[in-house]
């Protein structure tokens, strides 16, 4: 049976969801952008009794103390409450799931602290280089401001709503209507749907938590992050991994992603540059200097390099699911969890 508690760390106050009668090897669900805890019930509940799940919520999101977020530090403040977690749990390490805004944390905790890692399983995560703004499998910046990144990608009308907390279906922007198009593959539809709206409107909303603060450029589309915000800890001028094969010890990784997922690809619906190239943003520069970012590229030349340094990972990419595995095809992203998991 889940239970929740609120465990006091050195940073924060984190929302923790676990099955307490569990006593195995520890197993720490770390969710996306705009949700929680609360998309991992079911994958906690099917882990095998051998294995001692957990699912944290982030600061601004769930039930977790709604601290600001330094965006400066990238994926850092995340990754450090999730570290502080780990300790105040009583833990000396464990297997860590990321999933997509969560992947960048989990890869930020190995990268500053492996020894508290056992087997590193990323789900459709964000690039090691930051989510838009660059180009190419070395995540070469496109503009070194990060324009076109953070919270200026944003669209203003989704936030309008998510700030009211909309729970309809009445626009293609509205929460409900954003989960059903791109965290699943349409038409999948999520069993646990309302839950699901409920845990994406308990992200706080403002320039401290998401989606950020903007600055003004004049490079295109106009708008560079600013310090402070979600969005903008994930623009590539501020959040960049391109030293994991440097760890030690190196931990198994798997990385695990739906083929058909729209917002982490090679070909994002939310990145400006590809949305540029469809047309749907004006004056968009031309594929020479701003073609979409290589996300999937460039996550498998990261996770290369830290193979040939002497690590190990397993890429599973999954037919027919979206962004979104562990709802989509549970028995297919089990299967793969438990055999990393297995290595650890």
């Amino acid at each position: 049976m889940i239970t929740e508690r609120v465990v006091s760390t050195e940073r924060l106050a984190v929302h923790v969801l676990e099955i307490p009668e569990r006593t195995g090897a520890p197993v720490i669900f770390v969710h996306g952008n705009l949700s929680s805890s609360v998309f991992f019930r079911h994958t906690m509940v099917d882990l095998p009794d051998t294995y001692r799940p957990f699912a944290v919520d982030l600061r601004g999101f769930g039930d977790t103390e709604p601290k600001p977020v330094d965006a400066t530090r990238g994926l850092r403040d995340f990754a450090d409450d999730v570290a502080a977690t780990i300790g105040a749990l009583g833990l000396e390490s464990a297997h860590l799931v990321g999933w997509s805004l969560g992947g960048g944390v989990v890869m930020q905790v190995l990268r500053d602290n492996p020894a508290l890692v056992r087997t590193l399983t990323l789900i459709n995560p964000v690039s090691p280089y930051g989510y838009g703004g660059t180009r190419g499998a070395s995540g070469e910046l496109t503009d070194a401001e990060g324009a076109g990144t953070g919270a200026g990608a944003a669209n203003p009308d989704f936030v309008r709503l998510l700030r009211s907390g909309d729970r309809s279906a009445d626009s293609p922007l509205s929460p409900r209507q954003i989960m059903l198009t791109f965290y699943v593959k349409p038409p999948f539809q999520p069993t646990d749907a309302d839950l699901f709206v409920d845990s994406i409107l308990s992200t706080r909303v403002g320039e401290d938590n998401y989606p950020g603060d903007t600055v003004p450029t004049d490079a295109w589309p106009g708008v560079a992050p600013g310090p402070r915000g979600v969005l903008n800890a994930m623009s590539p001028n501020h959040f960049r991994i391109d030293d994991l094969h440097t760890v030690d010890p190196k931990p198994p990784i798997l990385w695990i992603r739906g083929t058909d997922d729209q917002i982490v690809s090679d070909t994002s619906m939310f990145d400006l540059a590809h949305l540029g190239q469809l047309g749907a943003v004006p004056d968009w520069p031309g594929a020479e200097t701003h073609p979409p970012q290589p996300m999937v590229t460039q996550t498998r030349a990261v996770l290369d390099q830290y193979a040939s340094a002497g690590g190990t990972y397993e890429e599973v990419a999954i037919a027919d699911c979206g962004h979104s595995p562990h709802l989509e095809k549970p028995a297919e992203f089990m299967a793969a969890l438990t055999t990393v998991l297995g290595k650890g």
